[in-house]
């Protein structure tokens, strides 16, 4: 169907979650140049565990090595409307000349204990880790060297899970992060077959010797005669114990969570620390690329999401309701409620 800033905006001022990743959206990285001039960030947090059974909290980051290039709305609009499959292309052509894209690979760590202690919950895909508390470290280098030679077999069958990870990488309470763990894998059944691992695009480098047998598209000779099941009396494979991951202590209460029930919950720190250091011009385009974004929404929604702003930081608020001819003062009172009562005050007729 057509698509509605107004209902995109009433959606999104519903879940102030969200309003970091929206600060983001509107500033001037909203639109990349290019694949090659943009950072990469992992939402979920994975974890790491070594040799003494230590684990630690992680978060994935690739800082690009070209720089950071953005388009405005106006050079958006005038390439999508000659060559929409322009940022492809401009991969593509990269990589071809020989001019490799590279990312730098840095990790965050969090221990255990911090995690415990940590003012919000470390596990949320909607907050960040500041990096002040927790720094980039460095880890090696990401380079895009080769284009597929036959896009079916390399692209189209490529079966990617966040499941797959090598030993010494485990999981998290991420409870998104838990979902995908099976979602993906279930998708790649139906769409690939039961026996996609098969496949050469996702074929293991190292023999794999495990009691998964038959299925349709079984060509490797399904294991031959030995035994089908474990344990077995004939010395076939058994676990590793030493690839498992340390045992996770559990604590507190189990329950349906909803962070917007959560007093504690800070959903307008992260857009405000993204405020804070934008340069000046920076928030400037993300007033202006906000303001023109929002310019067919009605004023109710308007006022939700400058309160938004001004529980991020007292200047992204009054700058955008002064951008956006709203009434300070109302911004201001409106900020002062809570989530409910914010709703309440800001449904349609109410402004």
């Amino acid at each position: 169907g057509r698509r509605s800033a107004q209902n995109n905006w009433d959606f999104w001022t519903l879940l102030p979650e969200c309003f970091h990743q929206i600060t983001i959206l509107m500033s001037d990285r909203g639109i990349p140049a290019s694949f090659r001039h943009m950072h990469f960030f992992g939402e979920h947090t994975f974890s790491f565990y070594n040799d003494k059974n230590e684990r630690f909290w992680c978060k994935f980051h690739f800082k690009t090595q070209q720089g950071i290039k953005n388009l405005s709305n106006e050079e958006a609009a005038e390439i999508n409307g000659m060559d929409r499959e322009y940022h492809g292309k401009d991969l593509y052509d990269a990589i071809e000349r020989g001019d490799f894209p590279r990312w730098t690979m840095y990790v965050q760590i969090m221990t255990e204990e911090q995690a415990r202690n940590h003012y919000e919950n470390p596990f949320d895909i909607t907050k960040i880790w500041r990096h002040a508390e927790y720094p980039l470290i460095e880890v090696g280098i990401l380079e895009l060297n080769r284009n597929p030679e036959n896009f079916f077999a390399e692209v189209e069958q490529a079966a990617f899970t966040p499941a797959h990870v090598v030993p010494g990488i485990g999981f998290s309470p991420d409870r998104f992060l838990q979902g995908r763990l099976f979602s993906y894998g279930d998708a790649q059944r139906y769409r690939l077959g039961v026996n996609h691992n098969l496949i050469p695009v996702n074929r293991a480098r190292v023999e794999v010797n495990d009691y998964h047998r038959d299925g349709t598209m079984r060509v490797d000779g399904n294991y031959g005669s030995t035994p089908a099941y474990t344990p077995n009396s004939y010395g076939f494979w058994t676990a590793q114990p030493e690839v498992m991951e340390p045992p996770l202590d559990l604590e507190g209460a189990m329950y349906r969570y909803d962070p917007k029930d959560d007093p504690t919950d800070d959903c307008f720190r992260a857009g405000g620390d993204l405020w804070r250091i934008l340069t000046e011009d920076k928030k400037q385009i993300l007033i202006e690329n906000t303001v023109h974004d929002m310019a067919c929404v009605t004023d109710n929604i308007k006022y939700r999401h400058a309160a938004h702003c001004y529980l991020a930081d007292q200047e992204y608020g009054e700058r955008f309701a002064k951008a956006a001819g709203l009434s300070l003062d109302k911004v201001i009172e409106l900020s002062k409620l809570d989530n409910d009562g914010l709703i309440q005050a800001t449904i349609p007729g109410s402004v």
